[in-house]
């Protein structure tokens, strides 16, 4: 199954590495650098996966979980927090957000096509 996946990453190496990870896998990549244009291209192009950075200008990737969980037409979509922030505080508030799966960086491409395949079924 080729999926379509949405990234939300204000880093464009951080972009390039998960994008080229994905389409290595067949998927189809979106990509935005900002979490509030991330919602508008959630709602619009209704991806199978969404993965998801935590520090972002203007609103962080919790806030982005928590908007996307709040919106019907998005509720269902799955979340992949991807983040240097590794600490098991954050990655349980991460989960409590939303997150279906919290992949610290760094990460193999391995890590994150599994998670993705595990999320998107």
């Amino acid at each position: 199954m080729v999926g379509t996946v949405l990234i939300v990453d204000d880093t464009p190496s951080e972009m390039e590495l998960i994008s080229y990870y994905l389409q290595e896998n067949g998927y189809i990549v979106i990509g935005t650098g900002s979490a509030k244009a991330a919602l508008d291209q959630a709602i619009a192009l209704k991806p199978d996966v969404i993965i998801t950075d935590v520090v972002m200008p203007e609103m962080s990737g919790f806030e982005l979980c928590r908007s996307l969980k709040k919106n019907p037409i998005t509720e269902k979509v799955p979340i992949i927090i991807c983040t240097s922030k590794s600490q098991e505080i954050d990655r349980l508030w991460g989960l409590r957000q939303g997150a279906d799966v919290y992949l610290t960086k760094p990460f193999t491409s391995e890590q994150l096509i599994h998670a993705v395949k595990t999320v998107a079924g």
